[in-house]
């Protein structure tokens, strides 16, 4: 279909029998779609709004060989079919870079869960709760489509851009997602760099005992996407930003103090572990020797980490590609999230409950054919609190190229989980992880410092 603009009539096939269902961007246009027969064409009508939604219950509308990652979810689908509704046949042009206000690239993600028994089997997990995963696959997705409207001109003209996931921050649960209640995601661009810049994207669930916003807020989410030419794959500048209210400029003032620490934290080396943390590392292998020279008299409370390792390959295939024709960061965080999810379950002996992701650096591109393998282990759990133990999931990413005979670490990605109160009634017990080698007892101190910190 054609570049959307305010004086746009276009017009789209019916593919399948869905759902009505409503694209929104503030400050830019609408599209109102409804596709429960096989009719004629439908009208697209382009107006302007103040507010911007997108149903995360909308439909694919193009062949599955047209259009990457379609499989995926639902918003996914929405929000990759909206962002090339905007660029895909956008005029690329050398243009002159502009300023942004922030509600320029605001963008809000409705799920109807209540209503649309569809989307709510989508989504639902085999304890009737919500998949963190596929959330942070939409929640990737939703970043990228906004950076994309950020790095557009008033007339629609884009830039020779390459927009790519360069870390994400710490995301925790701060109230558990309910799958039968709607669910609401709203994001703009927060910060700009030279070549960066930062999207806070705030995840939404109202209920009955919310008295106020901040009593419905779940998580909070910042991505950090980069800019590349398309041609020499160098960095390259983008739009700035200015923040016009008090809080957009608190938060502009929050994410560039982010920045610099992330920049302080990049240039720090390794540091030797010496002093107390030689104490420390000495502790964490005590026990792991009992478990190798007498294993009949090991702790039956402890585990070594090798002992609860699982992993799975995969190869890239070309649905699972964004708009660049490489791998999506959404993709590569769901896969780790439901590997660390088996992991803790394995581990627990009963369905864990998600509380945070760490922060995460994607270090590699992953392409399409790629051999990639997922690693994961209980790297360390914290027994302090009897009735919340948390266990602490590592997945370390690689890409491998049996060609090159190569392999290389993609992504490291840190969960936290912990056991529901019924488990812990019915005598579920979390056990104490081991370091076997002095290799895991420094990954072990070195992340319980990365959480401190």
């Amino acid at each position: 279909m054609g570049s959307p603009s305010s004086r746009l009539h276009c017009m789209i096939k019916r593919f399948s029998r869905k759902p009505h269902y409503l694209l929104k961007y503030e400050n830019q246009m609408v599209f109102q779609f409804s596709t429960d027969t096989f009719s004629d064409p439908i009208p697209v009508v382009c107006t302007r709004r103040s507010n911007g939604t997108i149903d995360a219950g909308c439909s694919i509308r193009k062949p599955i060989s047209l259009w990457p990652g379609m499989y995926h979810s639902p918003v996914t689908n929405a929000l990759w079919e909206a962002r090339s509704s905007i660029f895909e046949n956008a005029p690329i042009v050398e243009t002159d870079l502009i300023s942004k206000t922030p509600c320029k690239s605001r963008t809000i993600v409705l799920y109807k869960f209540s209503s649309d028994y569809v989307l709510r089997e989508q989504y639902r997990n085999p304890w009737n709760e919500i998949r963190i995963g596929k959330l942070l696959e939409d929640l990737d997705a939703l970043a990228g489509t906004i950076s994309f409207k950020h790095c557009s001109s008033y007339d629609g003209t884009t830039r020779p851009l390459i927009l790519v996931t360069a870390s994400v921050d710490k995301m925790l649960l701060k109230k558990p997602i309910r799958i039968d209640t709607d669910l609401t995601i709203e994001g703009a661009v927060t910060w700009v760099g030279r070549s960066s810049m930062e999207i806070q994207l705030e995840v939404m669930q109202s209920s009955p005992e919310a008295s106020s916003t901040s009593e419905s807020l779940a998580l909070t989410a910042n991505f950090t996407f980069v800019a590349r030419d398309s041609k020499t794959g160098k960095s390259a500048l983008i739009n700035q930003i200015s923040p016009e209210t008090e809080k957009e400029k608190l938060l502009w003032e929050e994410a560039e103090e982010r920045n610099k620490m992330r920049k302080i934290k990049r240039g720090e080396q390794k540091k030797e572990i010496q002093g107390e943390e030689v104490n420390r590392l000495n502790e964490l292998l005590a026990e792991s020797r009992i478990f190798c020279d007498m294993p009949a008299l090991a702790d039956r409370d402890s585990i070594l980490i090798k002992d609860t390792c699982l992993q799975n390959s995969l190869i890239c295939q070309p649905q699972q590609r964004n708009i660049h024709g490489r791998i999506f960061g959404g993709f590569l965080m769901r896969r780790a999230f439901e590997l660390a999810y088996t992991t803790a379950y394995a581990f627990a002996g009963s369905a864990p409950c998600f509380v945070e992701v760490d922060h995460v650096d994607f270090l590699k591109p992953v392409d399409v054919g790629n051999f990639l393998r997922l690693k994961s282990c209980v790297l360390y759990t914290e027994l302090e609190n009897s009735s919340k133990p948390l266990i602490n999931v590592e997945v370390v990413a690689h890409v491998m190229r049996p060609e090159l005979r190569s392999s290389e670490v993609s992504n490291s990605f840190y969960f936290t989980f912990t056991v529901q109160q019924d488990s812990l009634k019915n005598g579920t017990r979390v056990r104490n992880v081991v370091p076997g080698t002095e290799e895991e007892a420094r990954r072990v101190i070195e992340r319980m410092e990365a959480e401190k910190s």
